[in-house]
């Protein structure tokens, strides 16, 4: 199941991707008397049973709307955490000449980066070297401690796409990376959310283009730590959230790991389009 986040005049409301379209969910459920969820962290947390509630109602497909008339929003939109795995593709650890990781490389982003599929990113005013960092991004289904990489997929509700859109030069400003990270509208996600049952987190065709020219192509099997290796590992330093989000690295192919002289970053006007096999396409314009 592909769910999704979209606006109603200044509300968020609750939808699937269908063939046709979005279907409204809150619409179709008022004309056969459902009782459904407002929000995917409700979905989320009503795990299989919901998702099976939710399949008898996408049956009626009553209110569709086409996919190019829908607002999205991002398809979480308020996680307790935002968790992010850098260098975690070996030719992309190369490319940045950085030391190739013994265990994840853990760094976080807050809720003011959320962006959407489609919406405008506006740069901000004291940076210049803008980066795109397509990436896998895990979607956490329950409450998880310090859970074994055996288990750790069934911790896992479903998965999306993120840009890891970056500001290198405040990044590496000092030790710590989060200033050029956490920029508003920096991680965009989306445009659906997608129920693990449907992915195969690990292979997954992952690229990402910039006004159409491919730029990164790479596969998640050449992760340093996969999925489940990865949901472990955070698992044993912190409680894991319901609708929790976690990036999980990008390929190579980004502007940092061009030669100096070829770097040509990210600027306004720019199209950047993240896409990942099953998944779908995440698209934002730089503003």
């Amino acid at each position: 199941m592909k769910l999704v986040n979209f606006m109603v005049e200044d509300n968020i409301r609750l939808g699937v991707k269908v063939e046709e379209g979005i279907l409204d969910l809150a619409k179709t459920a008022g004309d056969f008397d459902f009782c459904i969820p407002e929000t995917i962290e409700e979905v989320i947390c009503g795990g299989q049973n919901m998702l099976e509630k939710l399949n008898k109602l996408i049956q009626q497909e009553t209110c569709i709307i086409p996919e190019k008339e829908v607002v999205f929003a991002p398809c979480i939109n308020n996680p307790e955490k935002i968790i992010c795995i850098g260098l975690n593709y070996l030719d992309h650890a190369n490319e940045s000449k950085m030391e190739i990781p013994t265990s994840p490389v853990v760094f976080s982003k807050f809720n003011n980066a959320l962006a959407a599929h489609q919406q405008e990113i506006l740069l901000p005013l004291n940076a210049k070297q803008f980066d795109y960092e397509a990436e896998l991004v895990i979607v956490i289904g329950k409450t998880s401690r310090n859970i074994s990489v055996e288990e750790a997929i069934s911790s896992v509700f479903g998965y999306t796409i993120g840009n890891d859109l970056s500001a290198r030069d405040l990044q590496f400003r000092n030790g710590q990376w989060l200033l050029g990270k956490t920029c508003d509208g920096f991680a965009p996600i989306g445009p659906y959310l997608v129920t693990s049952d449907e992915v195969n987190p690990f292979n997954l065709e992952i690229s990402c283009k910039v006004n159409g020219e491919l730029r990164q192509h790479g596969n998640t099997r050449n992760m340093i730590f996969d999925c489940a290796h990865i949901v472990s590992y955070l698992s044993q330093h912190m409680t894991l959230k319901t609708g929790d989000i976690i990036f999980t690295g990008t390929p190579a192919g980004v502007i940092l790991g061009y030669p100096e002289g070829k770097r040509v970053w990210l600027k306004s006007g720019d199209e950047v389009s993240v896409s990942i096999e099953k998944i779908g396409t995440l698209i934002n314009k730089l503003k």
